[in-house]
């Protein structure tokens, strides 16, 4: 039997996947999460600490519960449909937020809105001290095309899973300032390792970033509702390659920095 090869009229007339997952953007989150809470960054010895959002083109359907964002991209879709309104990306950030967290006692943090909103790699420094900590006091932004396709070749994410039902990462909170002044660094040096394109920084950044969410919120990885022993597999990860974290809370993707291939895992499409 021979295979039918399909016309060029069916290729192009064939569902392209954002018309299955919709157009709006994804984001990554990368060293010095968390330090976006101001529960956190009150706590702050050195302010500002940072943290990086990396914008994604939606190019496959990312897990929910997994520190994607996806709860923040539904908000949006609900808000604006699929395209971005051409409007000034910080009101777009506050009115993002404002909807989403309305009524929620345990809000999420300003970087999920930043992410999806604003393309390329992105340092976000927070401050308590302005606006209580819920925005940033400084956004650094990198769209360089270069950066990006640089980024894209050393980052694979591995699935792992969702969060489990009843998973809560704040049951157990160790508010040392010695260690959130440690976390807003990994960002700092996190967005430093990038532009410089250096997967050595990167990793590090990444590694420093998970010992500082073990010491803060060691929920984070340790729960009875997770399923897995989600510090083994990390640990195995950091051992063979140049540096890995977890995308969130309670699993998701662990995102692995090496250039050569990691089994199991994908590469993404940075948008510049």
């Amino acid at each position: 039997m021979h295979r039918r090869t399909k016309s060029q009229e069916e290729v192009r007339s064939a569902a392209q996947i954002t018309d299955v997952i919709g157009a709006l953007p994804y984001r990554m989150a990368f060293a010095g999460g968390w330090i976006d809470q101001p529960f956190v960054s009150r706590h702050n010895p050195t302010p500002p600490g940072s943290m990086v959002v990396v914008g994604l083109e939606p190019t496959c359907r990312f897990m929910d519960r997994a520190g994607m964002g996806t709860s923040t991209r539904r908000v949006a879709a609900q808000l604006w449909g699929e395209t971005l309104p051409a409007r000034e990306p910080g009101d777009l950030v506050r009115e993002l937020y404002e909807e989403e967290n309305r009524g929620r006692t345990e809000p999420s943090g300003s970087q999920d809105m930043i992410g999806l909103i604003y393309a390329g790699v992105n340092r976000l420094d927070y401050d308590f001290d302005h606006e209580r900590g819920v925005f940033p006091v400084h956004i650094e932004c990198n769209c360089d095309p270069e950066v990006g396709r640089w980024l894209e070749g050393v980052i694979s994410m591995v699935p792992i899973l969702q969060r489990p039902p009843g998973y809560n990462p704040l049951g157990t909170q160790n508010l040392d300032p010695g260690w959130i002044s440690r976390l807003g660094q990994t960002g700092q040096d996190c967005y430093t390792a990038i532009l410089a394109q250096d997967a050595a920084a990167l990793g590090d950044a990444m590694n420093e970033c998970m010992l500082c969410w073990e010491a803060i919120l060691p929920d984070v990885v340790r729960h009875p509702s997770i399923p897995f022993d989600l510090g083994t597999i990390l640990s195995y990860y950091q051992k063979r390659y140049t540096g890995a974290m977890y995308s969130g809370c309670g699993g998701g993707y662990i995102y692995v920095v090496s250039e050569e291939p990691v089994p199991g895992g994908f590469r993404v499409n940075v948008r510049v």
